[in-house]
């Protein structure tokens, strides 16, 4: 997978994050996503890569897709395989709130997990705390992992919750544990991201949420040394038909090997709202400015982009830097 591809993929993430933020606290979810898909696959098409999405918008939300099987890309180049979100937080970009990004993973053909479109159990730590979490273990065992890790009383842990009444009963152990809790609305992805980053101030990552975020985040956790396990958990036998069909056993714990195979891929993601890792989208005048991140797992690097963009040289977000 060649080195280039990093900067080409930020481009593809801003161009949909500056075209879904105009929607910001509008209330329509819809346009917001099909904005940000549309300036996605836009930009992609002048990418040059041979690229097949493995991981598109999901049906749950009802959304806009790149879907699976799309082929992206001007067909020379790297073939890779491509798992993308445009909008990962539909809900928050038509509040206003936290933590909306644009994301986009790719890695060599055959390397990620074609993860059906349900839900999966996660849990999710960064790099300090490697191998010393189980998805099957006590939420108090996890917890008491991270603070040995970390060097914490398990009071300073700050663990990250959709806020759903599946997850009343992780929230109450949490709270019996005596740890801190950061419950959100949505974007897990991003919340899973941040496990790695000290100055966001999260520890880890519990619950369930999609199985497609699951393998973007992922991407994100082997570029940055962190570690998420997953196990699917289909909600009919429909569902079940399906894992089934694409051979995955529901029943097993998905590792990293498991999500994103190889010791190569790259992770982009650029802030559409605000957000602990990333700030968002701002427009002043005839010109928009970006904050993204960018990370590739077989050199380790990783950088944070700012842009400025000026929307009447570049309205269709298209045009080389």
């Amino acid at each position: 997978m060649e080195r280039s591809l990093s900067m080409e993929l930020v481009r593809v993430t801003e161009a949909a994050a500056l075209s879904s933020a105009r929607w910001m606290g509008r209330g329509k979810k819809e346009e917001a996503d099909d904005a940000a898909t549309t300036a996605m696959r836009n930009v992609f098409d002048t990418i040059p890569m041979k690229g097949t999405v493995v991981i598109g918008e999901g049906e749950l939300d009802e959304a806009p897709m790149l879907y699976i099987g799309e082929k992206l890309g001007t067909g020379y180049g790297p073939g890779v395989d491509v798992a993308v979100d445009p909008l990962e937080g539909t809900n928050i970009v038509a509040s206003g709130s936290w933590n909306a990004l644009s994301v986009v993973a790719v890695a060599d053909h055959g390397n990620l997990l074609h993860a059906p479109d349900m839900y999966m159990e996660k849990i999710a730590v960064g790099p300090e705390v490697i191998g010393k979490i189980d998805i099957n273990a006590p939420v108090i065992d996890n917890l008491r992992a991270v603070a040995a890790a970390k060097n914490k009383d398990i009071e300073d842990v700050v663990a990250t919750v959709l806020d759903r009444p599946r997850h009343d009963h992780i929230i109450a152990q949490l709270r019996e544990a005596g740890a801190r809790i950061k419950l959100i609305g949505d974007g897990d992805v991003a919340a899973a991201i941040n496990t790695a980053f000290d100055n966001t101030g999260v520890d880890i990552l519990f619950g369930i949420g999609g199985a497609p975020e699951g393998v973007l985040s992922a991407v994100a956790l082997k570029c940055l040394g962190g570690e998420i396990q997953g196990k699917l958990k289909p909600q009919n036998n429909e569902e079940i038909e399906r894992c089934k069909k694409m051979g995955i056993d529901v029943n097993k714990v998905l590792r990293m090997e498991d999500l994103v195979r190889g010791d190569d891929a790259i992770f982009a993601a650029t802030g559409v709202t605000d957000g602990e890792l990333l700030r968002g989208v701002q427009f002043k005048g005839s010109y928009g400015s970006t904050q993204s991140v960018v990370m590739r797992a077989k050199s380790g690097t990783v950088r944070f982009v700012d842009g400025r963009h000026s929307l009447k040289k570049k309205p269709n977000l298209v045009m080389e830097p």
